[in-house]
């Protein structure tokens, strides 16, 4: 699969065609990794979340339309007040267009956003209103088929330089996450 850039819409760019997301879910169901949260995710998160510094981990698989967040790890702190006055609650379900994730997903390589506000792709995306998001780190699940399966990542409320190491260890993590989730499902045992 070749990748293609969103499309421009006034002016804005928009989350890029994802070709292959009907075979992930097929690839998901056959793993056993449909929506629903996984305690070893959570822990797997949880291990980033500490790893990186980061308030915010995930570990995400992308579907046609949604994302899932299978592996959590959000701050005791809630995210920023709404212009309404109400707080937005970070579940374990984003629209596709959310985030960057589904572009991490899409260029099957890491992404490395050290301030959110310098890409005007990213800026205006909604998890940097909603969430106050503004730096994220994210690379792909790639399984031993080639498919990309979601995404492991972290994210922070402020900017921050991730580094060479920080990115080359999130990496590792993915590689190895994937390994042992295809192991769990050749041996029908949990994470």
């Amino acid at each position: 699969m070749t990748y293609e850039p969103p499309r421009p819409v006034r002016g804005l760019l928009l989350t890029p065609e994802d070709k292959e997301a009907p075979a992930r879910v097929h690839r998901l169901h056959l793993l056993g990794l449909a929506d629903r949260p996984d305690p070893a995710l959570d822990a797997f998160a949880d291990h980033l979340a500490r790893l990186t510094g980061a308030p915010y981990a995930m570990v995400n698989f992308v579907g046609e339309d949604h994302q899932f967040f299978a592996g959590l790890c959000v701050p005791a702190v809630a995210p920023p007040l709404r212009e309404d006055g109400s707080r937005p609650e970070f579940g374990r379900v984003l629209p596709r267009e959310h985030g960057f994730c589904p572009h991490v997903v899409v260029r099957r390589k890491a992404l490395v956003l050290e301030d959110v506000r310098d890409y005007p792709r990213f800026a205006g995306n909604p998890v940097v209103d909603e969430y106050g998001i503004r730096s994220y780190l994210g690379a792909p699940l790639i399984d031993s088929s080639g498919m990309v399966l979601g995404t492991v990542c972290a994210a922070d409320t402020e900017p921050r330089v991730w580094g060479r190491p920080v990115l080359e260890t999130v990496k590792a993590l993915a590689a190895d996450l994937v390994v042992r989730i295809e192991r769990s499902a050749e041996d029908g045992l949990p994470l």
